[in-house]
């Protein structure tokens, strides 16, 4: 049990809202709610609020791989430029030895370095673009062409433009939107009910997503900052829906996935890549004395979340907020909720 005062917490942190649960023996064994979804108003936060969980985004686009690698669409160690048909990753001196693949992209270690200020959330009116308009630097959200700047798993550097490529991968393969695959192969076979990626929020659901609130606890411009990278960070959901999506890779570790992912697979998602101890493939990693720790860490304008597990031991943790808290998960309101929940005998 959490032997914070939540509420306390919040309004120290200025948090407006906030939902979270724990999973023990591969089952919710807590689930939370607090606060409103909007400063200033009654609308309370419940089990089917939704907030946007910006990089967890990542951790369920790496899901759909997995699932399309154990199809044979996919190679996770393939030059990701056999298979893109709109657009192709330019080829450089960097390029020569090592090819960028969808293992590095997923472990941010394909020589892909993000253009600064790049990836911001979309301001209304909404601008029309493609993907590979946005690859090829022709949009706001993205200044400069992605490139890639150094040799494929000689440095690890945090990308948005990498999964950005890993969604025109898939759709190119599919010949579908991602929007539509993930709905057909993920939501729909995990019944999240709750998930969904937005290019607006109508007026008839404002009573159900969490509006985005900055550290002071003000309303983000425009109330629900919006994301066009789907596969990098735009997802919308529940904390209940991410537990849905955990509990599927924490059961296709142990060879029970209901969307048909080997055991095998799903291990080596859990592997260090690249020399490097702490990422794994769309999740980052952490030996602790219990066993591997699992995490993927959600942050953008007005919103903060984060989903943790050890997967063997069946045991996760999940909490979303609609405030940015200014600091890093583990510094503020969510770090005093991981310590409750997941460090305690």
């Amino acid at each position: 049990m959490s032997n914070i005062h939540i509420e306390e917490r919040m309004k120290h942190y200025h948090v407006q809202g906030l939902s979270y649960l724990l999973i023990e023996n591969g089952q919710i064994s807590k689930l939370a709610h607090h606060g409103t979804l909007e400063a200033g108003t009654n609308h309370q936060v419940n089990a089917r609020s939704v907030f946007n969980a910006c990089s967890i985004s990542k951790f369920l686009t790496s899901m759909l791989v997995m699932k399309l690698v154990e199809q044979r669409y996919l190679n996770l160690d393939e030059d990701v430029n056999k298979k893109l048909t709109s657009w192709k990753v330019p080829e450089s001196a960097f390029t020569k030895h090592k090819k960028v693949t969808l293992r590095n992209l997923l472990c941010h270690q394909s020589g892909i370095i993000d253009p600064i200020d790049s990836f911001p959330p979309l301001h209304a009116p909404r601008e029309s673009f493609s993907m590979v308009d946005l690859l090829n630097g022709k949009t706001p959200y993205c200044p400069s062409a992605i490139e890639v700047s150094n040799e494929p798993w000689h440095e690890f550097h945090y990308s948005d433009a990498g999964f950005c490529i890993i969604q025109l991968l898939i759709e190119d393969v599919m010949q579908q939107s991602f929007d539509a695959i993930i709905d057909e192969l993920i939501f729909k076979a995990l019944n999240m009910e709750n998930s969904s990626f937005l290019s607006s929020i109508r007026k008839s659901s404002e009573n159900t997503f969490a509006c985005g609130h900055h550290q002071n606890g003000e309303l983000v411009a425009g109330n629900y900052p919006i994301y066009p990278y789907p596969a990098a960070c735009g997802l919308w959901t529940s904390p209940t829906d991410l537990a849905k999506l955990l509990l599927e890779f924490i059961n296709a570790i142990k060879g029970s996935s209901k969307v048909g992912i080997s055991a095998k697979l799903a291990q080596q998602f859990l592997q260090p890549q690249g020399g490097k101890a702490w990422t794994g493939l769309g999740i980052f990693l952490d030996e602790t004395e219990h066993e591997v720790e699992i995490s993927s860490l959600g942050w953008g304008v007005g919103f903060q979340c984060m989903l943790v597990a050890y997967p063997y031991l069946e045991k996760g943790f999940i909490v979303m907020t609609n405030t940015d808290l200014g600091v890093h998960q583990m510094k503020g309101i969510i770090g005093e909720l991981y310590q409750s929940f997941m460090t305690s005998t």
